[in-house]
C-alpha cells in the first residue's frame, strides 16, 4: 500500500461508532492518528500514506485492508493505556503477518512489542501459529542493532533511578528470575524454557499494561521483563530453538530501552552475538559484540564489558583471527580485574567470574587449534564449575578436542565419554553441539576401534553423524 487509499469493504452498519468513541476517549485528532499509523507501518515494513481523509472514511464505515486495523488498534491502545483489538474498534480482523515475522522487528511502539511477546509466547507454548521450525534469520540482525544504537545516542544521559526493594512487583519478578537462573544452570535451558515463557506472557506482560504504576517502578519492571525475554531467548537457544531465541532476544532488547538499562542491553547483545557465532555467522557475532560494547561502556559494569570482549574473541576465533581474538581476551581479562566484586555490579552480571572467562577462552583456543592452551583452560573450568552441569558438559567436550588436537586419542575419547554421561542430566542443545563438534573431528581416525565404540554409544544422544 502506498497511496493511503487501499481497497476497502463497507461496514453494513454504517458509521463506525466504536472507532469514534475510542478517538474521543483518547483525545486523538484525525491527523495524529493517521501519522502514527503511518509510523508504525513503516517500522513493520509496510509503506502507508494515510491522512485525515482516510480516518474520515474509516469513521464512515470503510475498513482498510491489510494490517491497518491492527495498526489503528495499536495506536489507540498506546494512547488509552489499555489493550484494544480491531474488533473493539468496529473492524473485522483480517489475517495478520505471522508473529514469527513480526517478532524479528525492533519496533518503535512498545505496546506492540508487548503484544508481539504475548502472542509469541502463546504460540510457542501451544505450538499453534508457528512453523514447525522457526528459522534463524541472520539478515534480520542488522536492523535491531541500528535501531538500538540510534536509541542509545538519544539516551546517553538518561537517569538510572533506583527504587528500593519493597516487596512489590519488582522484587517478586526478580525472585522468579533468580529461581529460573538456578534451574537453568543446573538442568539446562530445555528444562526451564516453557516456565520462563509462560511467566513472562501471563504474569509480567499484564503488569506492564496496567495504568497508574509509578514511573521508576515501571522502568524497573520493564528491565526485569527484558531480562525474562532474554532468558526465554537463551533457554530457547539451549533447547535448539534458534529462531525463537533470536526473536525473544530482539523483543527483549526493545523492552530494555523502556527500562533505560544499558548494562542489560549490552548483555542481550552479547547473547545475540553468541547465537550468531555458534550458528555460523561469526562476522555478525563480532558486530553484535561491538554494539554491546558501545552500549555498556560508561555504564559502570566491568563484568558486563568482560563478557562482551569474550564474545568478540569467540567471533574472531571462529574466523581464525588469532591476533584479534587474543587482544579481545586480553581486554576481557583487564575488565575482569577492574571489577570491584559481584556486589558492586548490576544484578544481571553477578554470575560472571574468572571461571566464565576460562570456559569461553577454552572455546576460543579450541577454534584456533591451540590444543595445549585449550586443555589448560578447559581443565581449570571443570575444576571450578562442579555444580554447573551444562558448563561441565561443554568444557569436557572442549577438553576432548584439546586432547585430540595433541594426538592423544585415548584421553580424548575418555573425556568425550564423560561429557556424554553428563548429558544424561542436562537438557542443553548447546552441550550436545559441543560434543558433535568433537565427533566431527574424529573422522580422520574413524577406523580406530575406540572411535567406533564411542560413535556407537553416542548415537542415541548425538544422532547420526552428518
Amino acid at each position: 500500500m502506498t497511496d493511503g487509499q487501499p481497497r476497502s469493504s463497507k461496514n453494513p452498519a454504517g458509521a463506525n461508532k466504536a472507532l469514534a468513541a475510542a478517538l474521543k476517549d483518547a483525545g486523538c485528532s484525525y491527523a495524529s492518528l493517521a501519522l502514527r499509523v503511518n509510523e508504525l507501518g513503516r517500522n513493520q515494513g509496510v509503506d502507508t500514506a494515510y491522512d485525515k481523509a482516510s480516518v474520515t472514511r474509516w469513521l464512515q464505515g470503510q475498513q482498510p485492508r491489510g494490517t491497518a486495523p491492527q495498526l489503528i488498534a495499536a495506536v489507540l491502545s498506546e494512547r488509552l493505556g489499555r489493550e484494544l483489538s480491531p474488533a473493539d474498534l468496529g473492524f473485522a480482523p483480517e489475517p495478520q503477518r505471522p508473529v514469527a515475522g513480526r517478532a524479528l522487528v525492533y519496533g518503535d511502539d512498545v505496546a506492540e512489542t508487548l503484544h508481539i511477546l504475548a502472542e509469541l509466547g502463546s504460540a510457542d507454548i501451544s505450538r499453534r501459529g508457528l512453523p514447525g521450525t522457526v528459522p534463524f534469520v541472520a539478515g534480520a540482525l542488522t536492523a535491531p542493532q541500528r535501531d538500538w544504537l540510534l536509541w542509545l545516542l538519544d539516551h546517553q544521559d538518561a537517569p538510572r533511578e533506583e527504587v528500593p526493594a519493597d516487596g512489590g512487583p519488582v522484587e517478586q519478578v526478580h525472585a522468579m528470575i533468580g529461581m529460573f537462573d538456578r534451574m537453568d544452570n543446573h538442568y539446562g535451558g530445555g528444562g526451564v524454557r516453557t516456565s520462563i515463557v509462560h511467566y513472562l506472557s501471563t504474569e509480567v506482560i499484564p503488569m506492564l499494561r496496567r495504568r497508574g504504576t509509578a514511573a521508576p517502578v515501571r522502568r524497573r519492571l520493564f528491565a526485569a521483563a527484558a531480562r525474562l525475554a532474554a532468558m526465554a531467548g537463551w533457554s530457547s537457544y539451549d533447547a535448539g530453538e534458534y529462531g525463537l531465541a533470536q526473536r525473544y532476544m530482539v523483543q527483549g532488547l526493545r523492552l530494555c530501552a523502556e527500562g533505560l538499562d544499558r548494562v542489560l542491553g549490552g548483555q542481550i547483545l552479547a547473547g545475540l552475538s553468541h547465537l550468531a557465532t555458534c550458528l555460523g555467522r561469526p562476522d555478525e557475532g563480532v558486530a553484535l559484540a561491538r554494539a554491546g560494547l558501545a552500549t555498556a561502556k560508561g555504564a559502570g559494569s566491568p563484568l558486563g564489558l568482560m563478557r562482551l570482549y569474550a564474545m568478540s574473541a569467540r567471533g574472531h576465533a571462529a574466523q581464525g583471527r588469532a591476533a584479534e581474538a587474543t587482544e579481545a581476551l586480553r581486554l576481557a581479562e583487564r575488565h575482569l580485574e577492574a571489577s570491584r566484586g559481584a556486589e558492586q555490579e548490576s544484578a544481571w552480571v553477578r554470575y560472571l567470574d574468572h571461571h566464565y572467562l576460562q570456559a569461553e577462552s577454552a572455546l576460543c583456543f579450541r577454534d584456533l587449534g591451540l590444543g595445549a592452551q585449550a586443555e589448560r583452560t578447559a581443565s581449570e573450568s571443570l575444576r571450578a564449575n562442579a555444580d554447573r552441569r551444562r558448563r561441565q558438559a561443554i568444557s569436557r567436550s572442549v577438553l576432548a578436542t584439546a586432547h585430540l588436537q595433541q594426538n592423544r586419542l585415548d584421553e580424548a575419547i575418555g573425556a568425550a565419554t564423560e561429557a556424554l554421561d553428563t548429558l544424561g542430566s542436562v537438557h542443553s542443545e548447546r552441550s550436545v553441539q559441543a560434543l558433535r563438534d568433537f565427533r566431527a573431528r574424529l573422522r580422520p581416525v574413524r577406523h580406530e576401534p575406540l572411535v567406533r565404540e564411542f560413535e556407537r554409544r553416542s548415537l542415541p544422544v548425538l544422532g547420526t553423524a552428518a
